[in-house]
């Protein structure tokens, strides 16, 4: 019971009445991993998360939050925080000795480790969505749907017993359901309010090309680097005037360090068809105005460096003559 308690509590933050619409979906999720080496050894890692942005630490050694955002700490007070913090150490050295106790009984071997995550997402003009989850060793072992805990399909006879005890909690249930339809629904509306100046803020990528590294004879790897830009969604796309290219691979979308991201497009293609070619860039922060790099050919600078040198050399050497003349 400790255990499932902790569900409702790493996430018992207050909530907001906010009536902004979210036009997208976004989610606020709760990820805690414990790690159980022995019988009298254990390690934990929980944070909070709205979307993309971390949002909240936990120090497991003091059981208190890291507030990583001024607006993280919604509207409670100092004296209501200090008090969750308590409980939810509390219940995490309960947590510990409830799966300790059932090492053998779930089939559990060191080392192993439990995984949770648990949140709710909005939708736009729809009914919220919550979720918990539980894994073990990284595979899914048990979820939370209509105040029922049901198991993975791979989570096989272990996933079986977990969900048999944890749903004879009929009490602990509802309250698990009312909270993840209710209260982290309005956290969730609380945060996007307290920390719109943030998450509103737009911010321009800057764009460049280059060639990486050359996949074979003769032809060439065009890369597309988007980088600064803010927020995350963003659409970049190879195209031959407004025909986007096949074979585009897209990179991973990678954090900066100060919460921007940067990301690379790239293209192989023959070398004698890379003319003509653009990179597009869409994001928010371009409104309507698309960023459009053309790709120029190497040996053009080239020509057009010689065709202006050797002019200037011939005249340089003319003048000179003439003078010694």
């Amino acid at each position: 019971m400790l255990f499932l308690q902790l569900v409702l509590l790493v996430v018992f933050l207050p909530g907001s009445d906010s009536e902004d619409a979210v036009q997208e979906p976004i989610s606020f999720q709760i990820t805690l991993t414990v790690s159980f080496y022995n019988r009298s050894w254990t390690q934990s890692l929980g944070s909070a998360w709205l979307d993309e942005i971390q949002t909240h630490g936990w120090d497991n050694k003091t059981g208190a939050f890291i507030f990583l955002w001024p607006w993280s700490k919604g509207n409670w007070s100092n004296v209501e925080l200090i008090k969750l913090e308590k409980l939810l150490y509390a219940y995490f050295v309960g947590l510990r000795q409830v799966f300790q106790d059932h090492v053998k009984h779930w089939q559990l071997e060191y080392p192993f480790q439990i995984q949770l995550a648990e949140g709710c997402e909005l939708h736009f003009g729809e009914a919220s969505v919550g979720f918990v989850k539980f894994a073990y060793q990284g595979a899914d072992l048990t979820s939370f749907q209509n105040m029922t805990w049901w198991p993975s399909p791979k989570g096989g006879s272990r996933a079986q017993e977990v969900c048999k005890r944890f749903n004879q909690y009929h009490v602990l249930n509802e309250e698990i359901y009312t909270f993840f339809s209710d209260t982290c629904p309005k956290f969730l509306l609380g945060l996007l309010d307290a920390g719109k100046a943030d998450l509103q803020r737009q911010v321009r990528p800057e764009a460049w090309l280059s060639t990486g590294p050359s996949p074979g004879p003769g032809r060439l790897l065009l890369v597309c680097h988007v980088s600064g830009f803010y927020p995350k969604p963003v659409l970049v796309m190879w195209m031959r005037g407004e025909q986007e290219q096949q074979g585009t691979q897209q990179g991973e979308v990678l954090p900066h360090a100060d919460g921007t991201w940067y990301l690379q497009v790239s293209l192989d293609v023959k070398t004698r068809e890379a003319a003509g070619l653009l990179c597009r860039v869409r994001h928010s922060s371009l409104r309507d105005q698309d960023m459009v790099l053309y790709w120029e050919q190497p040996h053009s600078k080239g020509l057009v460096f010689l065709a202006v040198m050797v002019p200037l050399v011939l005249l340089a050497g003319l003048t000179l003559w003439l003078w010694k003349c």
